[in-house]
């Protein structure tokens, strides 16, 4: 390996920073909407049941398709929804119907990653500054103008490139997933038959008792998985091996035991809930925290900012956009760059979601339906990569594509409930972006 080439040791931390930011953040709000909204009543049984749930689907959708699978389908180096579609239209080149329709669901579910990069930022950073309402709740007036001036600082930093920023904010981050991990291991000890709720009979005896609550609540417990979809479109930026390291040496296990230290902290302590994040922290430790969580969740919103990036590229190379200035920020990685059209487009659309939803619970409900789509679409395309590009018989790309498939339209399902609350959002910008793309395509052909 050329010493041009970032070190292993490097890209991991990098990768920590930038692709799993997102997903990092999730434990500021996951937990507070499932037992928030009221769906679940409070007992030690459902404090379990849902641990075990959360646990479950942080291992299936993340360690095993999207790090383990999907991973694997990159296209030149680059990942993301436009890579495997690429990849999946070439694999049925030999049929020209089929592969009609796949352009089609792919640019769609491309186009929603958009709405996606606008809905995470915002929830990201509001349930940050929201922690200033845990303090004293004469904050709550400051939260969005906070919010918004952090957001245009993020947007400012942009053209500075992934590397100078993964470098700056992947250190940042390694502190962050370290105080999550002893803040969750500070809660485990007062209760740790807690960790139990890892076996599966937990989340299986929990949804056989209450299968229309799990429904309805899957589209709360989907928050936990907020950024996977990330992970796989920053491929291009960091490579397979840095992003698959750090998840299973940090991120996973210091998500784990955060969780697992909110629930044993919600046994101890039921009135919790309203924010068992930020009250699992001695009172001493409450503003440096929120001020640590305000850098998490500006890092998050990281991993979708170079996502867009990423994609926008990938489309244009396709045809499907027109040329935007693209300005390379690495000598060394050519999947680094900076387009500051989007960059600016993304903000202005951001803080019109802040101003319209105006908290973190509100923007939840808008949260879902982009993502759950995009992974049930990643997992309907994965499957004609490994059966007609990698030949893999036909059972077991059936068997390894249909549990994922299953478990993305129980998730897509639940979040539909959630169209009207917010849902919509999202869905307009990606309807927006779709329309845009189509109409760039077929306009070029017909010229």
């Amino acid at each position: 390996m050329t010493s041009q080439k970032s070190s292993l040791a490097a890209l991991t931390v990098g990768a920590i920073g930038v692709v799993y930011g997102d997903i990092g953040t999730s434990v500021l709000y996951a937990m507070k909407e499932v037992f928030g909204a009221g769906h679940v009543p409070f007992t030690p049984d459902n404090v379990y049941g849902i641990l075990s749930i959360f646990f479950w689907t942080l291992s299936v959708i993340v360690s095993l398709k999207y790090v383990t699978l999907v991973l694997r389908a990159d296209n030149n180096g680059e990942g993301g929804l436009i890579a495997m579609l690429a990849l999946a239209s070439n694999a049925v080149q030999d049929r020209p119907q089929l592969r009609k329709v796949l352009l089609l669901v792919g640019i769609f579910g491309t186009s929603l990653f958009y709405g996606d990069g606008v809905i995470t930022p915002a929830i990201s950073v509001l349930s940050a500054v929201e922690g200033l309402e845990v303090v004293s709740p004469t904050f709550a007036k400051g939260v969005i103008p906070i919010t918004l001036v952090i957001l245009l600082g993020l947007f400012s930093l942009q053209k500075h490139g992934t590397a100078g920023i993964g470098k700056f904010f992947g250190p940042i981050t390694m502190v962050w997933f370290a105080v999550l991990a002893v803040l969750g291991i500070s809660q485990i000890v007062t209760h740790p038959t807690i960790l139990w709720a890892m076996s599966p009979h937990y989340a299986l005896m929990f949804m056989w008792d209450n299968p229309g609550t799990t429904f309805i609540i899957l589209g709360a417990v989907v928050l936990c998985v907020t950024g996977a979809e990330a992970l796989y479109a920053d491929l291009g930026h960091f490579g397979k091996k840095p992003i698959r390291l750090a998840w299973f040496s940090v991120v996973m296990p210091s998500l784990v035991l955060n969780y697992f230290g909110q629930g044993a902290l919600l046994l101890n302590e039921p009135a919790a809930v309203k924010n068992p994040f930020y009250m699992m922290a001695p009172d001493w430790f409450l503003m440096p925290l929120i001020g640590l969580a305000t850098l998490a969740t500006v890092i998050a919103s990281q991993a979708l900012i170079t996502g867009a990036f990423s994609v926008t590229k990938q489309a244009i190379q396709m045809g499907y956009l027109p040329r935007f200035r693209i300005q390379h920020t690495s000598e060394h990685d050519t999947g680094q760059i900076y387009l500051p059209l989007v960059n600016w487009g993304l903000f202005v659309t951001i803080v019109l979601a802040v101003v319209m939803f105006r908290s973190s619970s509100n923007l939840a409900a808008a949260y879902g339906i982009a993502v759950c789509t995009d992974m049930l679409i990643t997992t309907i395309l994965t499957f004609f990569v490994i059966r007609y590009g990698w030949k893999y018989p036909l059972w077991l790309c059936i068997s390894a594509t249909s549990v994922f498939f299953l478990v993305d339209f129980a998730f897509f399902a639940s979040n539909l409930a959630k169209l009207f609350a917010g849902g919509w959002f999202p869905l307009v910008i990606g309807g927006a972006v779709f329309t845009l793309m189509i109409t760039w395509k077929d306009g070029r052909q017909i010229l």
